[in-house]
Protein backbone atom coordinates (compact mmCIF):
# COMPACT_ATOMS: atom_id res chain seq x y z
CA UNK A 1 0.00 0.00 0.00
CA UNK A 2 1.44 3.59 -0.79
CA UNK A 3 -0.13 6.34 0.74
CA UNK A 4 0.00 10.09 -0.89
CA UNK A 5 -0.89 13.26 1.91
CA UNK A 6 -1.20 16.66 0.62
CA UNK A 7 2.06 15.99 -2.05
CA UNK A 8 2.88 18.80 -4.07
CA UNK A 9 5.64 19.18 -6.60
CA UNK A 10 7.01 22.17 -8.24
CA UNK A 11 10.52 23.21 -10.12
CA UNK A 12 10.98 26.76 -10.26
CA UNK A 13 7.83 28.82 -10.73
CA UNK A 14 5.95 25.68 -12.71
CA UNK A 15 3.76 23.78 -10.20
CA UNK A 16 3.04 20.21 -11.70
CA UNK A 17 0.18 19.08 -9.23
CA UNK A 18 -0.39 19.89 -6.02
CA UNK A 19 -3.02 18.97 -3.22
CA UNK A 20 -2.69 15.60 -4.19
CA UNK A 21 -4.65 13.08 -1.48
CA UNK A 22 -4.44 9.49 -2.52
CA UNK A 23 -3.73 5.66 -1.13
CA UNK A 24 -3.08 2.67 -3.54
CA UNK A 25 -4.37 -0.37 -2.26
CA UNK A 26 -2.99 -4.30 -2.90
CA UNK A 27 -4.87 -6.19 -5.28
CA UNK A 28 -5.31 -3.35 -7.86
CA UNK A 29 -3.18 -1.98 -10.67
CA UNK A 30 -3.27 1.67 -11.54
CA UNK A 31 -2.66 2.89 -14.99
CA UNK A 32 -0.87 6.11 -14.78
CA UNK A 33 -1.98 8.78 -17.95
CA UNK A 34 -1.07 12.17 -18.82
CA UNK A 35 -0.40 14.60 -21.29
CA UNK A 36 3.37 14.77 -22.41
CA UNK A 37 5.07 16.91 -19.34
CA UNK A 38 2.35 16.44 -17.26
CA UNK A 39 4.33 14.48 -14.01
CA UNK A 40 3.92 11.18 -14.68
CA UNK A 41 7.73 10.20 -14.45
CA UNK A 42 8.13 12.59 -11.85
CA UNK A 43 5.40 10.68 -9.73
CA UNK A 44 6.67 7.53 -10.03
CA UNK A 45 10.08 9.30 -9.26
CA UNK A 46 8.45 10.55 -6.32
CA UNK A 47 6.99 7.95 -5.13
CA UNK A 48 10.52 5.47 -5.62
CA UNK A 49 12.13 8.15 -3.15
CA UNK A 50 14.29 9.15 -6.06
CA UNK A 51 12.55 12.28 -5.88
CA UNK A 52 11.19 14.56 -2.90
CA UNK A 53 8.05 16.44 -3.14
CA UNK A 54 7.99 20.03 -2.52
CA UNK A 55 4.82 19.67 0.28
CA UNK A 56 3.07 16.43 1.80
CA UNK A 57 4.21 13.48 2.59
CA UNK A 58 4.70 9.76 0.90
CA UNK A 59 3.94 6.55 3.12
CA UNK A 60 4.88 2.67 2.33
CA UNK A 61 2.92 -0.01 4.44
CA UNK A 62 4.80 -1.15 7.24
CA UNK A 63 7.40 -3.62 6.15
CA UNK A 64 6.66 -3.80 3.17
CA UNK A 65 8.91 -3.76 -0.32
CA UNK A 66 9.01 -1.18 -3.41
CA UNK A 67 10.45 -2.32 -6.56
CA UNK A 68 11.41 -0.10 -9.39
CA UNK A 69 11.69 -0.97 -13.02
CA UNK A 70 15.46 0.63 -13.46
CA UNK A 71 15.78 3.16 -16.55
CA UNK A 72 19.89 3.47 -17.04
CA UNK A 73 19.79 0.48 -19.21
CA UNK A 74 23.90 0.28 -18.57
CA UNK A 75 24.42 0.75 -14.44
CA UNK A 76 24.84 -2.90 -14.30
CA UNK A 77 26.96 -4.05 -16.82
CA UNK A 78 29.70 -5.71 -14.73
CA UNK A 79 27.40 -8.24 -13.13
CA UNK A 80 25.91 -11.30 -14.76
CA UNK A 81 22.45 -12.02 -15.68
CA UNK A 82 21.16 -13.88 -12.96
CA UNK A 83 22.73 -11.69 -10.21
CA UNK A 84 21.29 -8.26 -11.80
CA UNK A 85 17.56 -10.03 -11.13
CA UNK A 86 18.15 -11.10 -7.54
CA UNK A 87 19.43 -7.94 -6.44
CA UNK A 88 16.64 -6.22 -7.22
CA UNK A 89 15.37 -7.57 -4.01
CA UNK A 90 18.28 -5.92 -1.60
CA UNK A 91 17.34 -7.50 1.59
CA UNK A 92 18.08 -11.04 0.13
CA UNK A 93 20.87 -10.23 -1.65
CA UNK A 94 22.42 -8.69 1.45
CA UNK A 95 21.40 -11.50 3.69
CA UNK A 96 23.12 -13.62 0.59
CA UNK A 97 26.50 -11.73 0.22
CA UNK A 98 27.08 -11.73 4.34
CA UNK A 99 26.60 -15.23 4.92
CA UNK A 100 28.77 -15.82 1.47
CA UNK A 101 31.36 -13.50 3.28
CA UNK A 102 31.21 -15.52 5.88
CA UNK A 103 31.84 -18.88 5.34
CA UNK A 104 34.79 -17.91 3.03
CA UNK A 105 37.07 -16.86 6.17
CA UNK A 106 39.65 -18.43 6.92
CA UNK A 107 39.14 -17.92 10.37
CA UNK A 108 35.92 -18.84 11.24
CA UNK A 109 34.61 -18.64 14.12
CA UNK A 110 32.21 -19.37 17.17
CA UNK A 111 30.64 -15.92 16.60
CA UNK A 112 30.69 -16.45 13.15
CA UNK A 113 29.06 -19.62 13.39
CA UNK A 114 26.38 -17.56 15.24
CA UNK A 115 25.99 -15.24 12.90
CA UNK A 116 25.61 -17.28 9.69
CA UNK A 117 23.26 -19.21 11.65
CA UNK A 118 20.57 -16.18 11.86
CA UNK A 119 20.81 -15.65 8.61
CA UNK A 120 20.45 -18.44 7.11
CA UNK A 121 17.09 -18.66 9.05
CA UNK A 122 15.93 -15.27 7.60
CA UNK A 123 16.98 -16.52 4.33
CA UNK A 124 14.61 -19.26 4.14
CA UNK A 125 12.22 -17.07 5.31
CA UNK A 126 12.42 -14.86 2.48
CA UNK A 127 12.54 -17.82 0.94
CA UNK A 128 16.31 -17.37 -0.45
CA UNK A 129 17.07 -21.30 -1.73
CA UNK A 130 14.43 -20.98 -4.59
CA UNK A 131 15.50 -17.56 -5.83
CA UNK A 132 18.07 -18.26 -8.37
CA UNK A 133 15.56 -20.61 -9.80
CA UNK A 134 13.12 -18.10 -9.50
CA UNK A 135 15.12 -15.45 -11.41
CA UNK A 136 15.74 -17.85 -13.78
CA UNK A 137 11.89 -18.58 -14.76
CA UNK A 138 11.40 -15.03 -14.77
CA UNK A 139 14.37 -14.49 -17.41
CA UNK A 140 13.00 -17.61 -19.24
CA UNK A 141 9.08 -16.39 -19.47
CA UNK A 142 10.65 -13.28 -20.29
CA UNK A 143 12.55 -14.57 -23.51
CA UNK A 144 16.05 -14.71 -22.21
CA UNK A 145 17.72 -17.65 -23.02
CA UNK A 146 19.17 -19.82 -20.36
CA UNK A 147 22.51 -19.75 -21.92
CA UNK A 148 22.67 -16.26 -21.61
CA UNK A 149 21.73 -15.77 -18.22
CA UNK A 150 25.22 -16.09 -16.59
CA UNK A 151 26.56 -13.57 -19.07
CA UNK A 152 27.66 -9.84 -18.01
CA UNK A 153 24.95 -7.54 -19.01
CA UNK A 154 27.29 -5.21 -21.04
CA UNK A 155 27.18 -8.53 -23.46
CA UNK A 156 23.71 -8.48 -24.05
CA UNK A 157 21.95 -6.50 -26.80
CA UNK A 158 19.63 -3.25 -25.72
CA UNK A 159 16.42 -4.94 -25.56
CA UNK A 160 17.67 -8.34 -23.61
CA UNK A 161 19.09 -5.37 -21.29
CA UNK A 162 15.65 -4.21 -20.80
CA UNK A 163 14.10 -7.82 -20.23
CA UNK A 164 16.37 -8.09 -17.88
CA UNK A 165 15.83 -5.35 -15.64
CA UNK A 166 12.38 -6.08 -16.00
CA UNK A 167 12.75 -9.25 -14.35
CA UNK A 168 14.70 -7.92 -11.60
CA UNK A 169 11.74 -5.17 -10.97
CA UNK A 170 9.15 -8.54 -10.47
CA UNK A 171 11.94 -10.44 -8.87
CA UNK A 172 10.63 -11.66 -5.37
CA UNK A 173 7.10 -10.53 -5.45
CA UNK A 174 7.34 -6.87 -4.14
CA UNK A 175 4.60 -5.42 -2.13
CA UNK A 176 4.50 -2.37 -4.79
CA UNK A 177 5.70 -2.00 -7.41
CA UNK A 178 6.76 0.81 -10.25
CA UNK A 179 6.72 0.28 -13.85
CA UNK A 180 7.46 3.43 -16.32
CA UNK A 181 6.94 2.54 -19.53
CA UNK A 182 7.68 -0.99 -19.34
CA UNK A 183 6.53 -2.28 -23.20
CA UNK A 184 8.88 -0.14 -24.73
CA UNK A 185 11.44 -2.11 -26.82
CA UNK A 186 9.33 -5.81 -26.20
CA UNK A 187 8.56 -7.74 -28.59
CA UNK A 188 4.87 -8.44 -28.91
CA UNK A 189 4.96 -12.04 -27.27
CA UNK A 190 7.27 -10.21 -24.18
CA UNK A 191 4.18 -7.69 -23.72
CA UNK A 192 1.23 -10.53 -23.76
CA UNK A 193 3.76 -12.57 -20.81
CA UNK A 194 4.01 -9.31 -19.05
CA UNK A 195 0.13 -8.51 -19.43
CA UNK A 196 -0.34 -12.02 -17.92
CA UNK A 197 1.63 -11.14 -14.98
CA UNK A 198 0.55 -7.95 -13.75
CA UNK A 199 -3.07 -9.38 -14.81
CA UNK A 200 -2.99 -11.83 -11.87
CA UNK A 201 -1.08 -9.48 -9.69
CA UNK A 202 -2.27 -9.72 -6.13
CA UNK A 203 -0.38 -6.74 -4.81
CA UNK A 204 0.07 -3.00 -5.69
CA UNK A 205 1.11 -1.88 -9.09
CA UNK A 206 1.69 1.59 -10.70
CA UNK A 207 2.60 1.57 -14.45
CA UNK A 208 3.10 4.40 -16.75
CA UNK A 209 2.20 3.66 -20.14
CA UNK A 210 1.23 4.57 -24.38
CA UNK A 211 -0.40 0.96 -24.91
CA UNK A 212 -3.66 1.39 -24.60
CA UNK A 213 -4.26 -2.67 -25.26
CA UNK A 214 -1.78 -3.00 -22.25
CA UNK A 215 -3.35 -0.34 -20.01
CA UNK A 216 -6.51 -1.61 -20.49
CA UNK A 217 -5.24 -5.53 -19.51
CA UNK A 218 -3.41 -4.73 -16.96
CA UNK A 219 -5.66 -1.33 -15.15
CA UNK A 220 -8.38 -1.63 -12.17
CA UNK A 221 -8.03 2.12 -11.91
CA UNK A 222 -6.80 4.98 -13.96
CA UNK A 223 -4.52 7.62 -12.29
CA UNK A 224 -5.48 10.65 -14.57
CA UNK A 225 -2.72 13.53 -14.10
CA UNK A 226 -4.40 17.13 -15.77
CA UNK A 227 -4.03 20.30 -15.18
CA UNK A 228 -2.31 20.25 -11.70
CA UNK A 229 -4.55 17.59 -10.63
CA UNK A 230 -4.09 13.81 -9.92
CA UNK A 231 -7.44 12.19 -10.41
CA UNK A 232 -8.56 8.45 -9.54
CA UNK A 233 -11.45 6.63 -11.64
CA UNK A 234 -12.24 3.55 -11.52
CA UNK A 235 -11.78 1.22 -14.49
CA UNK A 236 -8.91 0.74 -17.09
CA UNK A 237 -7.81 3.18 -20.23
CA UNK A 238 -10.55 2.99 -22.29
CA UNK A 239 -13.34 3.46 -19.59
CA UNK A 240 -12.03 6.35 -18.46
CA UNK A 241 -11.98 7.38 -22.17
CA UNK A 242 -14.96 6.62 -22.97
CA UNK A 243 -16.73 7.55 -20.17
CA UNK A 244 -15.23 11.05 -20.26
CA UNK A 245 -16.53 12.00 -23.93
CA UNK A 246 -19.98 10.60 -22.88
CA UNK A 247 -19.67 13.19 -20.24
CA UNK A 248 -18.40 15.90 -22.38
CA UNK A 249 -21.32 15.39 -25.11
CA UNK A 250 -23.96 15.25 -22.10
CA UNK A 251 -22.11 18.57 -21.01
CA UNK A 252 -22.00 20.28 -24.31
CA UNK A 253 -26.10 19.49 -24.36
CA UNK A 254 -27.27 21.80 -21.99
CA UNK A 255 -31.12 21.01 -22.05
CA UNK A 256 -30.33 17.69 -21.40
CA UNK A 257 -32.82 16.75 -18.13
CA UNK A 258 -30.47 15.40 -15.22
CA UNK A 259 -32.23 12.04 -14.73
CA UNK A 260 -31.64 11.96 -18.38
CA UNK A 261 -27.91 12.31 -18.43
CA UNK A 262 -27.88 9.73 -14.99
CA UNK A 263 -29.75 6.75 -16.92
CA UNK A 264 -27.47 7.52 -19.82
CA UNK A 265 -24.25 7.20 -17.83
CA UNK A 266 -26.03 3.90 -16.09
CA UNK A 267 -26.33 2.32 -18.77
CA UNK A 268 -22.85 2.97 -20.26
CA UNK A 269 -21.41 1.13 -17.21
CA UNK A 270 -23.68 -1.35 -17.56
CA UNK A 271 -22.86 -2.18 -21.47
CA UNK A 272 -18.76 -1.57 -20.33
CA UNK A 273 -19.35 -4.38 -17.08
CA UNK A 274 -20.58 -6.79 -19.51
CA UNK A 275 -17.53 -6.47 -21.70
CA UNK A 276 -15.67 -6.35 -18.78
CA UNK A 277 -16.89 -9.30 -17.60
CA UNK A 278 -15.89 -11.23 -20.99
CA UNK A 279 -12.70 -10.43 -21.77
CA UNK A 280 -9.66 -12.49 -21.26
CA UNK A 281 -8.42 -10.81 -17.96
CA UNK A 282 -8.07 -12.42 -14.71
CA UNK A 283 -11.11 -12.95 -13.04
CA UNK A 284 -9.43 -11.02 -9.84
CA UNK A 285 -8.93 -7.77 -12.47
CA UNK A 286 -13.08 -8.36 -13.85
CA UNK A 287 -14.48 -6.74 -10.15
CA UNK A 288 -13.03 -2.80 -11.08
CA UNK A 289 -16.38 -1.49 -11.81
CA UNK A 290 -18.04 -2.52 -8.48
CA UNK A 291 -18.13 0.48 -6.63
CA UNK A 292 -18.04 3.03 -9.06
CA UNK A 293 -20.57 6.28 -8.40
CA UNK A 294 -22.00 7.22 -11.78
CA UNK A 295 -21.08 10.87 -10.19
CA UNK A 296 -17.41 10.22 -10.34
CA UNK A 297 -18.05 10.03 -14.16
CA UNK A 298 -16.72 13.44 -15.97
CA UNK A 299 -15.55 15.07 -18.91
CA UNK A 300 -11.75 15.56 -19.23
CA UNK A 301 -10.02 18.73 -19.97
CA UNK A 302 -7.32 16.93 -22.42
CA UNK A 303 -7.58 18.63 -25.86
CA UNK A 304 -7.23 16.00 -28.85
CA UNK A 305 -5.80 17.16 -32.28
CA UNK A 306 -7.82 16.92 -35.14
CA UNK A 307 -6.95 14.61 -37.38
CA UNK A 308 -8.92 14.68 -40.63
CA UNK A 309 -7.56 12.88 -44.01
CA UNK A 310 -9.96 13.60 -46.74
CA UNK A 311 -8.74 12.04 -50.06
CA UNK A 312 -9.38 14.21 -53.23
CA UNK A 313 -10.57 10.55 -55.05
CA UNK A 314 -11.39 7.27 -54.29
CA UNK A 315 -9.13 4.59 -54.86
CA UNK A 316 -10.09 2.37 -58.14
CA UNK A 317 -9.92 -1.55 -57.63
CA UNK A 318 -6.08 -1.98 -58.53
CA UNK A 319 -4.51 -0.56 -55.35
CA UNK A 320 -1.02 -2.47 -55.42
CA UNK A 321 0.94 -5.39 -57.00
CA UNK A 322 4.05 -6.83 -55.25
CA UNK A 323 5.72 -9.29 -57.55
CA UNK A 324 8.93 -11.56 -56.23
CA UNK A 325 10.02 -9.25 -54.10
CA UNK A 326 13.25 -9.98 -51.94
CA UNK A 327 15.13 -7.62 -49.94
CA UNK A 328 18.74 -8.92 -48.24
CA UNK A 329 20.75 -6.44 -45.49
CA UNK A 330 24.45 -5.56 -46.37
CA UNK A 331 25.60 -8.20 -43.78
CA UNK A 332 23.32 -10.41 -45.91
CA UNK A 333 20.42 -11.11 -43.66
CA UNK A 334 17.55 -12.15 -45.48
CA UNK A 335 14.04 -9.74 -44.64
CA UNK A 336 11.85 -11.43 -46.86
CA UNK A 337 12.02 -13.41 -50.26
CA UNK A 338 10.09 -13.72 -53.05
CA UNK A 339 7.30 -11.58 -52.25
CA UNK A 340 3.40 -11.49 -53.80
CA UNK A 341 0.40 -10.27 -52.98
CA UNK A 342 -2.12 -8.02 -54.49
CA UNK A 343 -3.73 -4.94 -52.26
CA UNK A 344 -7.56 -4.68 -52.79
CA UNK A 345 -10.03 -2.11 -51.94
CA UNK A 346 -10.74 -1.50 -48.62
CA UNK A 347 -8.04 -3.69 -47.37
CA UNK A 348 -6.33 -2.24 -44.34
CA UNK A 349 -3.35 -4.22 -43.76
CA UNK A 350 -0.62 -4.64 -40.87
CA UNK A 351 2.79 -6.10 -41.31
CA UNK A 352 4.60 -7.86 -38.99
CA UNK A 353 7.67 -9.95 -38.86
CA UNK A 354 10.29 -10.91 -36.21
CA UNK A 355 12.86 -8.61 -37.55
CA UNK A 356 11.06 -5.36 -37.20
CA UNK A 357 13.86 -4.31 -40.10
CA UNK A 358 11.41 -5.88 -42.84
CA UNK A 359 8.86 -3.80 -42.47
CA UNK A 360 11.12 -0.20 -42.63
CA UNK A 361 12.45 -2.09 -45.91
CA UNK A 362 9.24 -2.56 -47.40
CA UNK A 363 7.93 1.20 -46.95
CA UNK A 364 10.76 2.56 -48.29
CA UNK A 365 10.83 0.25 -51.15
CA UNK A 366 7.39 0.89 -52.01
CA UNK A 367 7.40 4.47 -51.64
CA UNK A 368 10.71 5.05 -53.60
CA UNK A 369 13.78 5.76 -51.15
CA UNK A 370 14.95 2.33 -51.32
CA UNK A 371 15.90 0.91 -55.01
CA UNK A 372 18.69 -2.27 -53.50
CA UNK A 373 16.00 -5.01 -53.73
CA UNK A 374 15.10 -7.41 -56.66
CA UNK A 375 11.39 -8.14 -57.93
CA UNK A 376 8.98 -5.26 -58.26
CA UNK A 377 5.90 -3.70 -57.89
CA UNK A 378 3.42 -1.12 -59.01
CA UNK A 379 0.67 1.24 -57.98
CA UNK A 380 -2.88 1.48 -59.39
CA UNK A 381 -3.32 4.70 -61.49
CA UNK A 382 -5.80 5.84 -59.26
CA UNK A 383 -3.50 5.94 -56.52
CA UNK A 384 -2.30 8.95 -54.19
CA UNK A 385 0.15 7.98 -51.23
CA UNK A 386 1.03 10.03 -47.56
CA UNK A 387 4.02 7.76 -46.06
CA UNK A 388 4.74 8.49 -42.44
CA UNK A 389 8.20 7.24 -42.50
CA UNK A 390 10.30 5.61 -39.06
CA UNK A 391 12.92 7.93 -39.19
CA UNK A 392 11.58 11.28 -39.73
CA UNK A 393 15.26 13.90 -38.48
CA UNK A 394 15.63 14.32 -42.45
CA UNK A 395 12.48 16.92 -42.77
CA UNK A 396 13.69 18.40 -39.47
CA UNK A 397 16.91 19.72 -40.56
CA UNK A 398 16.38 22.70 -42.22
CA UNK A 399 15.57 25.21 -39.38
CA UNK A 400 12.49 26.53 -40.26
CA UNK A 401 9.50 28.05 -38.31
CA UNK A 402 6.49 25.93 -38.12
CA UNK A 403 4.55 28.09 -40.43
CA UNK A 404 7.42 28.13 -43.19
CA UNK A 405 7.52 24.09 -42.29
CA UNK A 406 3.99 23.03 -42.98
CA UNK A 407 3.97 25.45 -45.99
CA UNK A 408 6.71 23.68 -48.05
CA UNK A 409 3.40 20.59 -48.11
CA UNK A 410 0.87 22.99 -48.92
CA UNK A 411 -0.49 24.93 -52.56
CA UNK A 412 -2.37 27.34 -50.11
CA UNK A 413 0.29 28.88 -48.00
CA UNK A 414 -1.66 31.76 -46.70
CA UNK A 415 -1.04 32.24 -43.04
CA UNK A 416 -4.54 31.84 -42.05
CA UNK A 417 -4.74 28.20 -43.76
CA UNK A 418 -1.32 27.27 -42.35
CA UNK A 419 -2.41 27.91 -38.78
CA UNK A 420 -5.48 26.12 -39.35
CA UNK A 421 -3.89 23.14 -39.86
CA UNK A 422 -1.06 23.67 -37.16
CA UNK A 423 -4.57 24.40 -34.80
CA UNK A 424 -5.55 21.42 -35.58
CA UNK A 425 -2.43 19.89 -34.15
CA UNK A 426 -2.45 21.74 -30.86
CA UNK A 427 -0.16 24.23 -32.25
CA UNK A 428 -1.21 28.00 -31.36
CA UNK A 429 -0.13 31.20 -30.89
CA UNK A 430 3.52 31.96 -30.57
CA UNK A 431 4.63 28.23 -31.21
CA UNK A 432 3.66 28.77 -35.03
CA UNK A 433 7.21 30.19 -34.90
CA UNK A 434 9.44 27.57 -32.96
CA UNK A 435 11.95 26.22 -34.95
CA UNK A 436 11.44 22.49 -36.34
CA UNK A 437 15.10 21.30 -35.21
CA UNK A 438 14.23 22.05 -31.52
CA UNK A 439 10.84 20.62 -31.44
CA UNK A 440 10.20 17.44 -29.30
CA UNK A 441 9.62 13.43 -30.74
CA UNK A 442 5.92 14.11 -30.62
CA UNK A 443 5.80 17.45 -31.89
CA UNK A 444 7.42 16.36 -35.06
CA UNK A 445 5.09 13.35 -35.16
CA UNK A 446 2.20 15.67 -35.09
CA UNK A 447 4.08 17.90 -37.79
CA UNK A 448 4.15 14.39 -39.66
CA UNK A 449 0.98 13.77 -39.71
CA UNK A 450 0.11 17.53 -40.77
CA UNK A 451 2.04 16.61 -43.84
CA UNK A 452 -0.02 13.65 -44.19
CA UNK A 453 -3.47 15.65 -44.16
CA UNK A 454 -2.16 18.52 -47.03
CA UNK A 455 -1.32 14.83 -49.44
CA UNK A 456 -5.22 14.29 -49.29
CA UNK A 457 -3.69 10.53 -50.28
CA UNK A 458 -6.17 7.57 -50.88
CA UNK A 459 -3.38 5.31 -49.55
CA UNK A 460 -1.66 5.16 -46.05
CA UNK A 461 1.48 3.86 -45.04
CA UNK A 462 2.42 4.15 -41.31
CA UNK A 463 5.67 2.94 -40.15
CA UNK A 464 5.23 2.93 -36.19
CA UNK A 465 2.71 5.44 -35.76
CA UNK A 466 1.96 6.15 -32.52
CA UNK A 467 5.76 6.36 -31.83
CA UNK A 468 6.30 9.38 -29.95
CA UNK A 469 3.06 10.47 -29.76
CA UNK A 470 0.51 10.93 -26.10
CA UNK A 471 -2.60 8.87 -25.38
CA UNK A 472 -4.39 12.03 -26.18
CA UNK A 473 -2.61 12.24 -30.04
CA UNK A 474 -2.50 8.29 -30.27
CA UNK A 475 -6.30 7.86 -29.73
CA UNK A 476 -7.28 10.61 -32.12
CA UNK A 477 -4.99 9.23 -35.12
CA UNK A 478 -6.46 5.80 -34.13
CA UNK A 479 -10.24 6.92 -34.36
CA UNK A 480 -9.28 8.84 -37.55
CA UNK A 481 -7.56 5.64 -39.42
CA UNK A 482 -11.02 3.60 -38.04
CA UNK A 483 -12.88 5.08 -40.35
CA UNK A 484 -10.14 6.28 -43.33
CA UNK A 485 -11.96 5.60 -46.45
CA UNK A 486 -8.94 4.36 -48.10
CA UNK A 487 -6.22 1.55 -48.15
CA UNK A 488 -3.52 1.84 -45.32
CA UNK A 489 -0.39 -0.14 -45.00
CA UNK A 490 0.85 0.22 -41.73
CA UNK A 491 3.21 -1.60 -38.96
CA UNK A 492 2.71 -1.04 -35.18
CA UNK A 493 3.61 -2.31 -31.84
CA UNK A 494 0.03 -1.04 -30.69
CA UNK A 495 -2.20 -3.71 -30.57
CA UNK A 496 -5.24 -1.51 -30.09
CA UNK A 497 -4.35 0.79 -33.09
CA UNK A 498 -3.89 -2.67 -35.19
CA UNK A 499 -6.70 -4.28 -33.83
CA UNK A 500 -9.35 -1.81 -34.60
CA UNK A 501 -7.82 -0.72 -37.89
CA UNK A 502 -6.44 -3.33 -39.91
CA UNK A 503 -8.24 -6.35 -41.49
CA UNK A 504 -5.60 -8.15 -42.91
CA UNK A 505 -2.40 -9.11 -41.67
CA UNK A 506 0.86 -9.72 -43.72
CA UNK A 507 3.95 -11.67 -41.93
CA UNK A 508 7.45 -11.04 -43.69
CA UNK A 509 9.72 -13.86 -43.19
CA UNK A 510 12.99 -15.40 -44.63
CA UNK A 511 10.84 -17.78 -46.67
CA UNK A 512 7.94 -15.85 -47.75
CA UNK A 513 4.94 -14.43 -46.36
CA UNK A 514 1.81 -15.28 -44.30
CA UNK A 515 -0.91 -13.58 -45.57
CA UNK A 516 -4.84 -13.92 -43.77
CA UNK A 517 -7.90 -12.11 -43.60
CA UNK A 518 -8.75 -11.96 -40.01
CA UNK A 519 -8.85 -10.73 -36.64
CA UNK A 520 -5.14 -9.49 -35.03
CA UNK A 521 -5.84 -10.77 -31.83
CA UNK A 522 -7.04 -14.04 -33.33
CA UNK A 523 -3.84 -14.33 -35.60
CA UNK A 524 -1.42 -13.90 -32.42
CA UNK A 525 -3.00 -16.84 -29.79
CA UNK A 526 -3.27 -19.25 -33.31
CA UNK A 527 -1.74 -22.28 -32.94
CA UNK A 528 -2.06 -23.20 -36.72
CA UNK A 529 -0.48 -19.51 -37.65
CA UNK A 530 2.36 -20.31 -34.88
CA UNK A 531 2.94 -23.54 -36.60
CA UNK A 532 3.46 -22.12 -39.98
CA UNK A 533 6.24 -19.02 -38.37
CA UNK A 534 7.75 -22.08 -37.06
CA UNK A 535 8.40 -23.49 -39.96
CA UNK A 536 8.69 -20.05 -42.38
CA UNK A 537 12.00 -19.13 -39.91
CA UNK A 538 13.72 -22.27 -39.31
Amino acid sequence: MITLSNISIQFGKRVLFSDVNLKFTGNNCYGIIGANGAGKSTLIRMLSGELDPTRGTIGIGTGERLSVLEQDHFKFDETNVIETVMQGHSELWAIKTEKDNIYLKADFTDEDGIRASELEEKFAEINGWNAESDAAALLSGLGIAEDKHYMLMKDLSGKEKVKVLLARALFGNPDNLLLDEPTNDLDLETVMWLENFLANYENTALVVSHDRHFLDSISTYTVDIDYGKIKLFAGNYSFWYESSQLALRQQQTQNKKAEDKRRELEEFIRRFSANVAKSKQATSRRKMLEKLNVDEIQPSTRRYPGIIFTPLREPGNMILEVSGLSKTTDDGKTLFADVNFNIEKNDKIVFVSRDPRAMTSFFEIINGIDNNYKGSFRWGETITTAYLPLDNSAFFENGLNLLDWVAQFSDDTLESNLRSYLGKMLFSGEEVYKKSQVLSGGEKMRCMIIRMMLANANVMTLDSPANHLDLESIQAFNNTLTNFKGNILMSSHDREFIQTVCNRIIEFTPKGIIDKHMDFDDYITSEDIKATQDRMYN
